[in-house]
């Protein structure tokens, strides 16, 4: 199957460089681009797109916003996956555009062989795209969100097990299934049914917006380490 992907970046020579990485895939397509949000809209009105690299910072319609209006913060079924570009010196953007709906993000100069595995991840359905480097963006600006406990946050994290409450902490500190596995002495698949119960209980989509969540109440504090 070809994963269909649209570049939307209001830089030029950026989306050249990334279109020719991709176009040598046999797996991927570029079959839109656009300069801005506004465009990026009315493109995919008429194109069917599977993946969306999205710049933030862009004139009419950012990043974030465009996000938003495709995803519907996450509540859009069949919405096209997005992946967030940053330069990693505008993380409370690449943070709003997690909460917005987006799969994950990645920096503007990362390896094409990340890109590429990123694209394809998070098209099969795996939102965790890098997940260190969430955990330092996150970190950096966690500050930034109000303060709250977990509790006043979201009362459903209450539902949780203890058990799952730790894979929770494991999850939102970046590790990937078989690293919480190794440390708390299970198999990845239980890890994975008990990331699958949290989301259920959570009403989440994915890991990422578990990360977004674990942070945004307060469960974890900047640094990674439990409230």
């Amino acid at each position: 199957m070809t994963i269909r992907v649209m570049l939307v970046d209001d830089q030029v020579l950026l989306r050249t460089g990334f279109r020719m990485v991709l176009a040598a895939q046999p797996d991927m397509e570029v079959v839109a681009e656009a300069g801005d949000g506004v465009a990026a809209l009315e493109a995919l009105r008429t194109t069917g797109v599977d993946v969306i690299l999205m710049d933030v910072r862009m004139p009419n319609l950012d990043g974030v916003e465009t996000t938003r209006r495709i995803c519907g913060n996450g509540t859009v079924e069949d919405a096209p996956k997005v992946l967030i570009l940053t330069t990693f010196d505008l993380d409370e953007y690449a943070f709003s555009a997690l909460k917005a709906g987006a799969s994950g993000f990645m920096l503007k100069d990362v390896p094409p062989d990340e890109l590429l595995a990123a694209i394809r991840a998070v098209h099969s359905g795996d939102a965790v795209v890098a997940p260190s480097t969430t955990r330092r963006l996150l970190d950096r600006f966690t500050p930034m969100l109000p303060s709250a406990t977990p509790q006043e946050g979201r009362p459903e994290l209450g539902r949780l097990t203890e058990r799952e409450r730790e894979v929770l902490l494991l999850v939102a500190q970046g590790l990937s299934n078989g690293e919480i596995a190794a440390r708390l002495v299970l198999s990845e698949a239980t890890v994975k049914t008990h990331v699958g119960r949290i989301l259920t209980k959570l009403e989440l989509r994915d890991r990422v917006q578990a990360v977004v969540l674990a942070y945004e109440t307060g469960l974890v504090r900047a640094g990674g380490g439990a409230s």
